[in-house]
């Protein structure tokens, strides 16, 4: 496994008060057994494609194509999208890019999940258009931010590319089944490629919908699902759950909140390339658990940044937190930092002869261990490294926790009713107005 789940120091005997009790933890489990046993069976048969897809490899052969044309003839990427049409693909970029511009070489991404006017003005005013590729993600093909987005950018990139290349430089992805986009790029002559109807929005950031992006990115996409691959293969394998991490993960969440009322859910990477993570988990746990009165609120964090800004409240606030500390070990690596302090500034002596990885690393610890002396649950991933492979790995590690957890809660991970209602309502004054 390229990353170790560390939960300890949730537990009571080593936490002291404030942390589960073990008894409590081995009957949650031991319920684990059941879920992972449904959830092979699932697999196996086809009902959770979301599963199987990490060992697929012939869909992403068209996607190769489409990403090499892109690489090598567009400046910039836009991808349009909402919710998990967007939030897997800008995790995934993460990887290959940063605050100064992609690193991997090949066009900038911009992943445009809104509907704000202003941002849709100034895209126009910056981009070169007759330099942009479109991609266009609506699962249901009526996603009526996404429709609109489409709609409004159209005309810009039919004056820049005319109808005989349009199909150049816009792919739509969507259900193989009637619906209003595909009919769209039907009509327009566009490519139009293939979501799987069975693998919800927050559930399908390694499918095509995260995987093209990714790989207009320069990114090692069968990496990414051969990481993903290998916790399901050891998850479905292992005999004793408790060396399950996703098994552990969801037992001590849904431990918690039965025991201490622990409502909300904080993740805290310590690392820039996953500061994204955060967002496409907030919905993937959100959405998938917040139902019949049940789940717990999921809260992103970022080290070191938020331990000026956030660290306050987890220590000395409510106590109605778990922690999820996310890192690597950098220590030795980056700059250092001591090469200009004077000489007698004991003030500053602690980062004599450090690197900026030294710090990175100590104050994720530091973080961890401080949570736990005041009473915090808190668990920490330590990764083997940053990469495709480790990103793959982690991704389903939290879609798996998320669907036991959802199990031993009594409530159903794939669907969202209450957000419908405020969809049909959106409809309805739209027609008014």
């Amino acid at each position: 496994m390229s990353y170790i789940h560390d939960a300890k120091l949730c537990l009571e005997p080593f936490l002291g008060e404030g942390g589960l009790k073990q008894g409590i933890f081995e009957e949650q489990l031991e319920s684990c057994r059941q879920s992972i046993v449904r959830l092979k069976e699932d697999k196996d048969s086809g009902r959770l494609p979301f599963l199987s897809i990490p060992e697929q490899r012939d869909d992403l052969v068209v996607c190769q194509t489409i990403a090499s044309s892109y690489r090598a003839n567009c400046s910039d990427v836009v991808v349009l999208g909402t919710g998990g049409s967007s939030l897997g693909g800008r995790t995934l970029y993460g990887l290959a890019s940063s605050a100064f511009g992609p690193i991997n070489g090949g066009p900038h991404l911009h992943f445009i999940d809104n509907i704000d006017p202003h941002s849709f003005d100034i895209l126009l005013k910056k981009l070169d258009i007759s330099k942009t590729g479109l991609i266009v993600v609506s699962k249901s093909g009526s996603t009526a931010e996404t429709v609109a987005q489409f709609m409004a950018l159209l005309p810009a990139f039919q004056k820049a590319y005319g109808p005989e290349k349009l199909a150049e430089r816009i792919t739509v992805i969507t259900e193989p089944r009637p619906n209003p986009l595909r009919k769209l790029a039907r009509d327009l002559g566009l490519e139009c490629l293939d979501q799987n109807p069975l693998i919800g929005g927050r559930f399908c950031i390694l499918t095509i919908v995260g995987l093209l992006p990714a790989m207009i990115a320069g990114l090692d996409v069968a990496a990414l699902r051969n990481g993903a691959a290998k916790v399901v293969e050891q998850a479905f394998n292992t005999e004793e759950m408790a060396k399950v991490p996703a098994a552990v993960g969801a037992s001590v969440a849904t431990g918690l909140l039965r025991q201490r009322n622990i409502r909300q859910t904080v993740i805290m990477p310590y690392e820039d390339r996953l500061a994204n993570l955060g967002l496409w988990y907030n919905q993937l746990w959100a959405e998938s658990l917040g139902k019949e009165g049940k789940g717990t609120t999921p809260i992103r964090a970022l080290g070191t940044v938020d331990q000026h800004s956030q660290l306050q409240l987890y220590l000395d606030g409510p106590q109605d937190k778990m922690f999820t500390v996310i890192y690597h070990d950098t220590k030795g690596q980056g700059l250092p930092v001591d090469s200009v302090l004077p000489k007698g500034e004991d003030s500053l002596s602690y980062l004599r002869g450090r690197t900026l990885g030294d710090l990175l690393t100590i104050s994720a610890e530091a973080t961890t261990q401080t949570l736990a002396r005041n009473g915090r649950p808190v668990r920490k991933f330590l990764l083997e490294k940053i990469d495709e492979e480790t990103l793959g790995a982690l991704t389903m590690h939290f879609m798996l926790e998320t669907v036991i957890s959802a199990d031993l809660l009594g409530v159903n991970p794939y669907d969202q009713p209450a957000v419908e209602q405020g969809k049909m309502l959106a409809r309805r004054l739209l027609k008014e107005l």
